[in-house]
């Protein structure tokens, strides 16, 4: 049988090498081999059941990650087990849309924007799971607001830049990332490289914290392309 790591994960046994594998009758004490991650390690997405409590998911990563897209596909599934789903954003982003939450791939689901995170508390009643995008950009209380929902039993689920344009942490992720039961870093590629890359380029002289924009004005760099320039 596999051995859980930890909640949510699980290891292959036919895929460890029989000679590391500990014989349970001979060795009932024997420790448990484990093959590298991410090759034979799948997490899987927590799920609520009658027992549930609220927990906070925080995805991130740099530009072009994929982590608008992962956000909209948990909460469409969300949406397909008929929970009750609330999503916000905030209301600086209007790059692609007013409203909607819009990925670089064009996957889209509808949001509220909102002018602060004391907001997603006066509009988050009676509902099982809300999900916030772009958090970077919201305020540091972000991180007590998501809390306060988690501890009502709500399923949080928040994507975010977790480093800004200097390499630097990137808002109130810091504080969601300590607070989160469940977080998942996503990368880009480099496409000074073609390695993975984790920072977020800006090419434009300009040195606001915030400033929106897409291909023109960012591009995903791995550590050494990025500390290159």
């Amino acid at each position: 049988m596999p051995r859980p790591e930890m909640p949510g994960h699980f290891v292959c046994p036919d895929k460890i090498p029989a000679a590391r594998i500990p014989d349970a009758a001979t060795s009932p004490s024997a420790p448990y081999f484990y093959t590298p991650y991410p090759k034979w390690i799948m997490f899987i997405e927590p799920q609520r059941n009658a027992h549930s409590r609220g927990w906070m998911e925080v995805i991130c990563g740099s530009m072009f990650s994929g982590k608008t897209e992962e956000l909209i596909r948990r909460l469409k599934r969300a949406q397909i087990a008929n929970q009750k789903v609330e999503i916000f954003k905030p209301a600086i982003d209007t790059r692609y849309d007013p409203n909607d939450i819009v990925s670089h791939d064009s996957s889209r689901i509808r949001s509220t924007p909102v002018q602060n995170s004391h907001n997603i508390l006066l509009l988050s009643s009676d509902v099982d799971v809300i999900g916030i995008d772009e958090a970077q950009f919201f305020d540091i209380d972000l991180a007590e607001v998501a809390e306060q929902l988690a501890v009502k039993g709500i399923r949080v689920i928040i994507a975010g830049l977790d480093m800004d344009y200097t390499g630097k942490p990137f808002g109130p992720i810091p504080g969601l990332l300590a607070k989160a039961e469940y977080i998942t870093k996503l990368h880009a590629i480099c496409v000074r490289c073609g390695d993975i890359a984790s920072f977020s380029y800006r090419r434009t002289l300009i040195d606001d914290q915030i400033l929106l924009g897409e291909k023109d004005v960012y591009e995903p760099r791995c550590r050494s392309c990025f500390y290159k320039t």
